[in-house]
């Protein structure tokens, strides 16, 4: 489902789940690369447009608190929410986990993956902010081992990110996605690598990458068997993304998971 500035996650959630991605299309204050709904305050936007973006969003989707901000570093920390009371802040992490209803977990992106994940009865939730240094790092493994629900007893959903026709990385990226995987899943990994072609020919130690292909295989390696992809491209959809790699200054979205009682 999509309304002006959001997007709901359409994924089989448990009832009272409630997740999803802010657009660009939020009618907030943010001007020039950050218009109109940036939601990033570390980007050089203006501190009050932020401030009034949060709020507008905040009301919009009825939240029950102020979301949890993380202060992303393309690391494998897990910030672990265990008292609803917790005093939203910034934490240095790239993931959050909670069993406590009310607690809106949050993960900034402008090209990075951001995975939600909601366990089958409903209660319990994380959120990871997945970069391919995050990603090549345990940045997934690193949250599921902090999360009390087993894997199999999880669902996840992939957000907009870039897309396998604009990521282009180079022989570095390739070998760190690749290594350390047992045989099967590393040759799976390796076919989410494509040669980048210049002329009808590839270019050499360059690849187009399928960033998200690869965030669903490593989740199913740990057992997560319910893996829904958006397939929405934050590089090709100017209109509704931002994108760091797209436009070198820019805002970023929001994706957030909390547990609820009732529906919208």
């Amino acid at each position: 489902m999509e309304r002006a500035g959001w997007i709901e996650a359409n994924w089989p959630a448990a009832a009272g789940i409630r997740a999803g991605v802010s657009t660009r299309a939020l009618p907030g204050r943010s001007a020039g690369p950050y218009a109109q709904g940036n939601l990033g305050v570390h980007v050089g936007d203006d501190p009050a447009a932020v401030a009034h973006n949060r709020e507008l969003l905040r009301a919009m989707l009825n939240l029950p608190g102020e979301p949890i901000w993380l202060e992303q570093v393309h690391g494998t920390t897990v910030l672990s929410v265990v008292d609803a009371t917790t005093q939203p802040g910034s934490f240095a992490a790239d993931a959050s986990v909670t069993r406590c209803p009310g607690v809106v977990l949050a993960v900034q992106t402008a090209d990075c993956l951001p995975i939600l994940l909601a366990n089958r009865s409903g209660t319990e939730i994380a959120a990871i902010h997945a970069g391919w240094r995050g990603l090549a790092a345990g940045v997934v493994e690193e949250t599921l081992a902090q999360m009390t629900s087993r894997a199999h007893e999880l669902r996840a959903w992939i957000g907009p990110a870039i897309g396998p026709d604009a990521f282009e990385v180079g022989d570095d990226v390739r070998e760190a996605m690749v290594s350390g995987h047992v045989r099967e899943t590393a040759e799976a990994i390796e076919r989410c690598f494509r040669p980048q072609l210049s002329k009808n020919q590839p270019v050499h130690g360059k690849w187009l990458c399928d960033l998200a292909r690869i965030a669903l295989l490593r989740l199913r390696a740990l057992g997560v068997d319910t893996v829904v992809p958006s397939g929405l491209c934050s590089y090709t959809d100017q209109e509704h993304f931002f994108s760091h790699r797209r436009d070198r200054v820019s805002g970023r979205m929001v994706s957030l998971i909390w547990m609820s009682d009732s529906h919208p």
